[in-house]
């Protein structure tokens, strides 16, 4: 299964948890060579591993050349880095917002925009970026995050559209809760899973009809078949993971 990963090359960002890192765990189980971005990541040598944030443009050309000149050309990318700042809209800092933007949308651009050029030139290649199936409904107290995925979703559909006949793909996986770092930071208690399952009224926030939360390789093996030859003929596609929670919107 997969065979065509094997000795490939792979770029995955926000490789230090939650899908990011699930995502690594796939593709090298499929034989890939996978790079791993992460913020957290220190700055001790690492053939694999690099600390770089993707909001920075320069650091990530300096990674990309990095990673081609040591791991070969890029084949495959997956754009999971993500921040999320939680606050109304008219009262957050807007810092968050800036900070917000510039991780989720500016720093998947980064990334695409510096892995796309070599794809071009090279007319093979597939992208997939994680988004969030807030892009799609409206969230109290995640304005900052629900526009961000918003404009990363659309900006990978129009960049998809520009290089379809280069023969690179470009994909979004829009999960909803996930067993995740950042979806546990939501929690108040020991029943935050049951909460989220259930939905708020209060919220404006439906439940989630499959009555279970994600576990980050089940999003993982999705973007594992979007990268794939199974899905050679998938592209601008924008695949809501949520166990029905927005009721398919």
């Amino acid at each position: 299964m997969y065979q065509e990963f094997n000795n490939k090359t792979a770029v995955v960002s926000g490789a230090a948890q939650g899908i990011g890192k699930a995502v690594v765990q796939r593709l090298r189980q499929f034989g890939a060579r996978v790079a791993e971005l992460d913020i957290r990541f220190d700055d001790t040598p690492d053939a694999e591993r690099f600390a770089v944030d993707v909001a920075d443009a320069g650091a990530v050309t300096q990674a990309i050349g990095t990673i081609e000149a040591r791991l070969g050309p890029i084949d495959y990318l997956v754009s999971s880095a993500g921040i999320l700042r939680m606050g109304p809209l008219l009262d957050a800092p807007a810092e968050d917002w800036l900070a917000t933007l510039a991780v989720n949308a500016t720093g998947t651009f980064n990334l695409a925009r510096e892995v796309g050029r070599r794809m071009r030139q090279r007319r093979q290649g597939a992208m997939v970026a994680v988004g969030s199936n807030a892009a799609n409904v409206p969230r109290i107290a995640m304005g900052s995050y629900a526009a961000s995925k918003a404009a990363m979703t659309q900006m990978m559909k129009c960049l998809g559209l520009e290089l379809a006949e280069f023969n690179v793909r470009c994909n979004v996986v829009a999960p909803g809760s996930t067993d995740t770092e950042m979806q546990r930071q939501l929690w108040r208690d020991g029943s935050g899973a049951e909460q989220v399952i259930k939905g708020s009224l209060e919220n404006h926030r439906l439940g989630i009809p499959l009555r279970r939360i994600a576990q980050p390789a089940q999003i993982a093996d999705l973007v594992v078949f979007l990268l794939s030859d199974s899905a050679a003929h998938i592209t601008l596609e924008n695949i809501i993971v949520d166990g029905g929670a927005t009721l398919g919107c």
